[in-house]
């Protein structure tokens, strides 16, 4: 018996040590064992079949809808507002920085709706979209339909159009210079933002295409085979300077260099994503897999909803590759895989019209063929960004707010010389016909709005710059605004700001707002500007942008204000009920 206590004695407080001692995670049952089931975070009738994907942005989703409308939700299911379009749509939205919506009509219709659902212009482009419009880094919009793409201001002024002798094979997207990638049947196109084309042709057509961090293209196929590209050297567009549709080189390609293959898919990739050097993809048979092309290596391979469903295949997928993860989603379900190759959740859906939607926010959005919108929460993790009032802030600048010294030499001496130039421009503005000149003709018009020889010249060059259309010009009017001692000269460049239409980051109505509120603007043709660019920024880009402007108008319609002003600031303050 003595033997037995002491025995315990010793065992007791292995025990407890034992006890108290944490457990490892990998030892715990995982929860991915088990689908997670849906409860509705909420529901919405749409009145209609959804067409495409919801669009989520700026903490609200909208949807397009077989009945020629779109519709946007808060992301508590807040009917927002309902847009009608008048006639059939093609089954893409796309919703810009400060959330303005972007669709067309089958017949060509290119509408723009601003984020509380009103039109902001429209224009014909003879046939529809076929892929989303790519957003690029100051507004401007890469929109494509069959055999085009063109090249609009966010405010709906033309900078260029490329014409392809074949259809693209794959969606345009915004690459890491800010131009676009797509292909067309064996070719892959890369377009600057100006409209420089470089092109080169494979030998069979690629399923995907990326450029990593080393500015080099990777093409995925359809039998999962990686490559890295080499390009001997670019091929850059050629000047066509007098025409306004350029039709895009499809001769004389460079023949590229083909890496050795990167262990590729296992299977026919059905969507893919890169992040970095990683490409992600979902496979046809609904396994998932990391590739590292820097690493020439899979990193992992696990399994989807689909695979878990027992699927053969799915016909349309999507990947979101971001800091939290990796996301499938499809008209069956959707699955979160960490980075690191753990399955955090999957989950079944049933009788989704297309493919769904995940929010930043962590709710899965799904039209469903009851032609009800519904809102699951699957996760509380929330996508960590920089943002200003509107969305994501640009990964990058296309150098539009200071004038470049390389373009210095080529501005003219003489006055008849810099007037030539000036009616050149905008005879080309005006016809939609800037091209490859942005760059130069931005640095040209902003040399001369800080000339103090001629207020004409200056006026001319701030309302072109206005018509060009970058919100990256805008720090540099304002400058103006705020330097300049001609009240013309400030007025043109409000007016400019105007034009222009976007302020995501408000800097603009804020300067406004300062300068009225002070008493330091005086002056009716300034006060006559700053009205109604208020009013275009707000048209534009709603609330909060417009709760601003609105604060601003209601100031400008009362007080010791010009009467003309007052009935101005009124006009504005009704037009954006």
């Amino acid at each position: 018996m003595p033997f037995i206590v002491i025995k315990h004695a010793i065992l007791l407080p292995l025990l407890c040590l034992m006890l108290l001692a944490p457990i490892p995670l990998f030892s715990q049952p995982r929860a991915r064992d088990e689908p997670v089931s849906l409860e509705p975070y909420w529901r919405q009738a749409l009145g209609g079949e959804v067409l495409s994907l919801p669009h989520v942005q700026v903490q609200s989703a909208v949807v397009a809808l077989d009945g020629g409308n779109i519709k946007a939700y808060s992301t508590i299911g807040t009917p927002l507002w309902n847009f009608t379009a008048r006639g059939r749509i093609s089954p893409f939205v796309t919703r810009s920085r400060e959330g303005s919506s972007y669709i067309s009509r089958t017949n060509g219709m290119f509408i723009a709706v601003n984020r509380a659902g009103r039109e902001l212009w429209r224009r014909d482009l003879e046939s529809p979209l076929t892929a989303k419009v790519v957003i690029g880094w100051d507004g401007r919009l890469f929109i494509p339909t069959e055999k085009k793409i063109f090249c609009y201001t966010a405010s709906g002024n033309l900078l260029w159009i490329k014409t392809f002798e074949s259809s693209f094979t794959t969606a345009p997207k915004l690459d890491r210079n800010g131009g676009i990638l797509f292909t067309s049947e064996n070719t892959i196109f890369r377009i600057d933002p100006f409209g420089n084309i470089n092109s080169l042709t494979l030998s069979n057509p690629p399923s995907f295409v990326f450029l990593n961090e080393n500015q080099q293209i990777v093409a995925v196929y359809s039998t999962g085979v990686i490559e890295i590209i080499k390009e001997e050297k670019s091929l850059p567009d050629e000047d066509h300077s007098e025409a306004q549709e350029e039709t895009a080189p499809q001769e004389a390609m460079e023949t590229p260099i083909q890496e050795t293959p990167i262990p590729g898919f296992p299977a026919r990739p059905l969507a893919a994503a890169d992040r970095g050097n990683e490409i992600a993809a979902v496979l046809s048979d609904g396994r998932v897999t990391l590739v590292s092309v820097s690493e020439r290596k899979i990193l992992w391979t696990g399994n989807s909803h689909i695979r878990e469903q027992g699927l053969r295949s799915e016909n349309a997928a999507e990947i979101i590759f971001d800091d939290r993860g990796i996301y499938i989603l499809s008209k069956s379900g959707a699955t979160c895989f960490s980075s690191a190759g753990r399955r955090l959740w999957y989950t079944f859906l049933h009788d989704a019209a297309a493919v769904p939607a995940f929010g930043d926010d962590g709710i899965l959005y799904s039209g469903g063929t009851d032609w009800i919108l519904y809102a699951y929460k699957l996760e509380d993790r929330v996508l960590q960004q920089k943002t200003s009032i509107y969305g994501p802030v640009p990964e990058g600048s296309y150098g539009m707010d200071r004038p470049h010294a390389v373009f210095i030499p080529s501005i003219p001496l003489f006055e008849n010389e810099v007037r030539n130039k000036l009616n050149a421009i905008r005879r080309a503005v005006n016809a939609g016909d800037v091209g490859t000149n942005e760059p130069e003709w931005v640095s040209f018009l902003m040399t001369l709005s800080s000339n103090r020889d001629s207020i004409v010249n200056k006026i001319t060059s701030i309302n072109l710059l206005g018509k060009l259309g970058s919100r990256e010009t805008i720090p540099w009017l304002l400058n103006i605004f705020n330097r300049d001692n001609e009240p013309s000269v400030k007025a043109a460049a409000i007016n400019a700001i105007g034009n222009i239409g976007v302020d995501p980051d408000g800097i603009a109505i804020q300067t406004f707002l300062f300068s009225v509120y002070q008493g330091s603007v005086r002056n009716e043709q300034i006060l006559s500007a700053i009205t109604s660019a208020t009013g275009a920024l707000c048209r534009f880009s709603g609330p909060p942008l417009s709760e601003m402007g609105i604060r601003l108008l209601n100031h400008l319609s009362v007080g010791n204000h010009p009467p003309i002003i007052k009935r101005q600031a009124e006009r504005e303050l009704i037009s954006l009920k």
